[in-house]
C-alpha cells in the first residue's frame, strides 16, 4: 500500500508538470481553466494513470510483448480521455492528431519528472537519516 501511494505522488507530480507542458505547447487547443484545477485535474489523471498503467501493461505483456514500449503513451492517452470526460476543467479541442500530441507531451514530460523525482526523494531521505 505504501509503494502505491508514493507511486501515486510521484504519478501526480509526473502528471501536473506534464499537464502544463501540453497547456503551453498546445496552447487553445489545450486548456484548463485556472491554475487551481490543474491541481484537479492532475489528480484525476494521476489516479487514472496509476491504475491503468499496470493493467494495460499486463494485458500487452500477455498479448502483445512488442508494443511494451507503448504502454505509457497508451495509458497516458485513455487517462488524457477519461480525465477530460470527468472533469469540465479540462478541454481538449482538434481531432486525434491533438489528443495523440497531447498525451505524447504529456508521457514524455511525465516520463521525465518520474525518472527525476525518486532521484530527489531518495537523495532526500538519505539525507535526512544522515543527519
Amino acid at each position: 500500500m505504501i509503494r502505491f501511494l508514493i507511486r501515486l505522488v510521484i504519478y501526480f507530480i509526473s502528471a501536473f508538470i506534464g499537464i502544463v507542458a501540453a497547456d503551453v505547447i498546445l496552447g487553445d487547443k489545450f486548456e484548463v481553466s485556472g491554475w487551481i484545477t490543474y491541481l484537479w485535474v492532475a489528480g484525476i489523471f494521476a489516479v487514472i494513470q496509476a491504475i491503468l498503467s499496470p493493467l494495460i501493461a499486463s494485458m500487452v505483456e500477455k498479448n502483445a510483448s512488442a508494443f511494451s514500449g507503448g504502454v505509457g503513451i497508451v495509458s497516458s492517452l485513455v487517462a488524457l480521455f477519461v480525465t477530460n470526460i470527468a472533469s469540465s476543467s479540462l478541454s481538449v479541442s482538434g481531432g486525434i492528431g491533438t489528443w495523440t500530441l497531447a498525451a505524447l507531451i504529456i508521457w514524455i514530460f511525465g516520463a521525465i519528472a518520474a525518472f527525476i523525482l525518486p532521484i530527489f526523494l531518495i537523495k532526500r531521505a538519505v539525507n535526512e537519516r544522515r543527519g
